[in-house]
């Protein structure tokens, strides 16, 4: 029966308890005020706490919190100053007082969580039937802080559901603008989305493609940074290393990082840091040589005069970086400043704060120590001098006053407020404060996107030291991400400070631009950013630095010498005016000449007896085919055109069957003659004057039908030939058929061996008479050059092949000439005596040869 008794005395008791009460301890608030409405308040004014173990043997103690943080004073001072502001005006919620609870979260993450609940909840102990649920409206309308990224994320987690706005004055983390993880959250400074982006537009403008990366190790260092890496990438950036820290690490890990940047290449350090941690690794920096590195900072860090203060061995001058544009409110300076610990409704954080403002001990403090002087409560802040009294954070303290007007705007919509406000109406200012825009008293526009974000906009700054040692914030640019993306970088036309005082831009690049006429080639295992420059190939070229390709030039052109432009190939065809093209053409005009004399010499001596006895009608038209082969060797010299090709080839091959057929007509007129003089022959009837023409008319005809038939079906065209040499072109004529040009060749080649081998016969004719021995002679010449001719015409290049052909003619014109001619001219002219009747019938002894 005793189990029994103690359960009906457990439900007993319950029924007696009818409250709803709170687990754990109450957290009361570090600074307080009443009002109609509670505003709520998450700082951290200490900016650590003591580590201790715990035994889980018991409930864990409160956190014991350390290093008082001034900063996060100067933000409480400004939302109570925001606040008072509020509660003094009549346009703004009028008769309605604004009231604020703050908490210390000591920079602990799971602390904030908490503190966030004791502002949803509250801390009373409310009574309440059995039968209702515990539940009632938030006990704040809206929630100002954390500082940091990490601590809102769990924030806006937990409050997000009870759609409680929390506005942040400095956590920039992109991931907060997720609205379906923190639909709740709103901040009034821009995302590090922008930010990031706008580093590496700011790095891309200097031309720092080779840099290292410093972050803090937590979400406003990690996803700032990712996004940096990937704009970087984008922009062509590398990162040699990228190196995470937190400042409660070892300091073996700091040890580490500074190793690494010691044993980097690159000169640009990009530092996406917290205040807190930049201390830390400043402090750590000092006590090595790590000057001359160009630093590239956030904006925690990038306009913070304490850091500028502790930076005693210049490591950070010339830093340049991204920071909240300034701002000026106007009676907030006086406010901050005008600050008395017995005059504050929370006397406690205030005490502690005087205490570490002045270095003193108030007597009913418990942290007493006799050694220090007791503090009075009156000290004067005007010779103080540290990071409180700063005021180079105004534009933060700015964010948290609109901030709280934003509230304070979107209150005023709900409630209806015109000269009165209605207090009945439910309050619920999470849809409203989305969607309001207003300027502050100062002209400042204040309005939140569709992701809880202000306008981004940021000032470029540039740490440029002084004569006396104090680090000037210079604005040297502006960044607005509202503008077209070419248009948002804009630095101003001012004299930049750079790393040890340099004037100079640093350089921080892996490898060196490629210069115009060579291209990237990476290096293999590293990094894009590492390459060697390769010179671009002949008839390559690039015209742009850093070029990854090199573009070939149109067949039409080559590259110059530098590589870096195309220029037009030089076009190659013999010409008349070279030493070459004179030549050939000198010695064609002296064939013509030389066989004009001759047909001159025969036509006044036509009825000498040698004349009359080597067929003078053949011989004239002998004459004229070699002036025809002569001058046809003119056709191949100049710019090939269409006409051109075509006369060349065909003039050739019908002057020259003209010519062989001629003196195949004289060699069957010698072999006939001397066969006629045998008994009963009558042979010569069959090959008189009348046959010998035709003879030379059909042999002739049958090329002329060749040529025609070449003409017709593939006629020679003119050529640029890219293929010969790199750098010029040959300007020639394509055969069209190579069959038509073979069978003008081939047939040429028939006639010359049928006339050779005619000749060969009758070279045992008696001396005075004996025409074929020379026929034989020429056509062993004829023949001996045109079969040395085309193994030199296959193998020699461009215009020189055409050289070759000419050569050709002209050697086998003069050949002809010579040995056919010549002898009878030395007789008509130079031994008449032997130009007779008598001696041209006179009988001797055969010579063979």
């Amino acid at each position: 029966n005793e189990p029994i008794i103690l359960l009906l005395v457990a439900i007993f008791s319950q029924a007696e308890e009818l409250v709803c009460r709170q687990r754990g301890d109450p957290e009361n608030p570090q600074l307080s005020k009443n009002g109609n409405i509670i505003l709520g308040g998450i700082f951290s004014f200490h900016s650590s706490w003591k580590d201790r173990q715990d035994t889980y043997m018991h409930e864990p103690l409160p956190l014991e919190c350390t290093s008082l943080n001034f900063r996060e004073f100067q933000f409480a001072q400004a939302m109570i100053f925001a606040t008072e502001e509020i509660n003094n005006s009549t346009d703004l919620l009028p008769g309605i007082s604004l009231g604020y609870k703050m908490y210390d979260t000591c920079g602990s993450i799971a602390r904030s969580v908490r503190v966030a609940l004791a502002l949803a909840n509250g801390n009373e102990i409310e009574s309440a039937p059995s039968d209702a649920p515990c539940t009632r409206p938030a006990q704040v309308q809206a929630i100002m802080g954390e500082t940091s990224s990490s601590p809102c994320m769990a924030i806006a987690t937990v409050i997000g559901p009870f759609h409680i706005p929390m506005i942040s004055h400095f956590a920039t983390c992109a991931c907060l603008s997720d609205k379906t993880k923190y639909p709740s959250f709103l901040r009034t400074i821009p995302s590090d989305y922008y930010q990031s982006r706008a580093l590496a537009q700011l790095v891309k403008h200097f031309g720092w493609t080779w840099v290292g990366a410093i972050r803090t190790n937590d979400d406003y260092g990690n996803n700032g940074m990712a996004t940096f890496t990937e704009t970087a990438q984008q922009l062509g950036i590398c990162l040699e290393y990228s190196v995470s820290f937190f400042r409660t690490d070892p300091s073996k890990k700091i040890q580490k990082i500074i190793d690494i940047i010691k044993a980097s290449t690159s000169k640009v350090i990009v530092a996406f840091l917290s205040h807190m941690d930049m201390d830390v690794l400043i402090h750590e920096l000092s006590n090595y040589n790590m000057t001359g590195y160009q630093w590239v900072g956030s904006e925690s860090w990038i306009f913070d005069s304490q850091i500028a203060e502790m930076d005693k061995h210049h490591i950070l001058d010339g830093a340049i970086g991204l920071s909240i544009p300034k701002a000026h409110v106007s009676g907030m300076r006086e406010f901050i400043l005008d600050v008395k610990p017995l005059n504050s409704s929370s006397n406690e954080i205030f005490t502690e704060f005087w205490e570490t403002l002045f270095s003193c001990k108030f007597k009913q403090s418990k942290s007493s120590a006799g050694n220090q002087r007791e503090c009075t409560g009156h000290e004067d802040l005007t010779g103080v001098h540290n990071s409180f009294t700063d005021m180079s954070l105004m534009p933060i303290f700015n964010n948290v006053y609109k901030g709280v007007y934003a509230v304070a705007h979107a209150l005023h919509s709900i409630l209806g407020c015109n000269e009165t406000c209605n207090n009945k109406v439910k309050l619920d200012p999470f849809m409203r404060i989305k969607n309001i825009q207003f300027k502050t008293k100062e002209g400042d526009e204040v309005y939140f996107n569709k992701y809880g974000d202000p306008a981004a906009k940021y000032e470029i700054i540039n740490w440029q030291p002084t004569e006396n040692g104090i680090v000037n914030f210079v604005t040297v640019g502006l960044h607005d991400a509202s503008l077209p993306a070419d248009k948002q970088l804009n630095l101003q036309n001012k004299s930049l400070i750079w790393a040890q005082n340099s004037k100079q831009v640093p350089v921080s690049v892996c490898s060196e631009k490629c210069p115009a006429g060579t291209r990237k080639v990476l290096q293999k295992g590293k990094p894009v950013c590492c390459y060697d420059c390769i010179r671009c190939a002949e008839g390559e070229i690039s015209n742009i630095t850093d070029s990854i390709t090199c573009v070939r030039c149109h067949p039409e052109f080559w590259s110059n010498e530098r590589r870096d432009a195309c220029i037009k190939k030089e076009a190659e065809f013999l010409t008349y005016e070279e030493i070459m093209g004179a030549l050939l053409t000198a010695a064609s005009l002296f064939g013509t000449c030389m066989t004009a004399v001759v047909a001159f010499v025969f036509f006044r001596y036509r009825k000498s007896p040698i004349v009359r006895a080597n067929n003078s009608e053949l011989s004239f038209l002998l004459l004229f085919s070699l002036t025809l082969c002569f001058l046809c060797s003119l056709t191949f010299i100049g710019r090939p055109s269409e006409w051109s090709c075509m006369l060349r080839h065909t003039a050739f091959g019908i002057t020259f069957v003209l010519c062989i057929s001629c003196i195949l007509g004289k060699t069957i007129v010698v072999l006939m003659a001397f066969r006629a003089t045998l008994p009963g022959s009558n042979i010569m009837k069959w090959f008189g004057p009348a046959q010998q023409r035709l003879s030379v008319l059909a042999f002739t005809l049958i090329q002329v039908v060749i040529c025609i038939l070449w003409l017709t079906i593939s006629p020679p065209f003119p050529l640029k030939n890219f293929k010969e040499f790199k750098d010029k072109i040959i300007l020639e004529c394509a055969l069209g058929s190579a069959v038509g040009f073979w069978a003008v060749l081939g047939y040429i080649g028939l006639l010359a061996m049928l006339c050779f081998f005619l000749a060969f016969l009758a070279r045992k004719l008696p001396d005075n008479f004996n025409e074929a021995k020379f026929i034989t002679f020429s056509m062993l010449i004829f023949c001996a050059v045109w079969i040395t001719f085309i193994p030199a015409y296959v193998s020699s290049p461009g215009k020189f092949s055409v050289a070759v052909e000419i050569f050709a003619i002209l050697a086998s014109s003069f050949g002809l000439l010579i040995c056919i001619f010549i002898p009878k001219c030395y007789i008509i002219l130079l031994k008449p005596e032997k130009n007779t009747k008598k001696n041209m019938m006179g009988k001797v002894a055969p010579k063979s040869f």
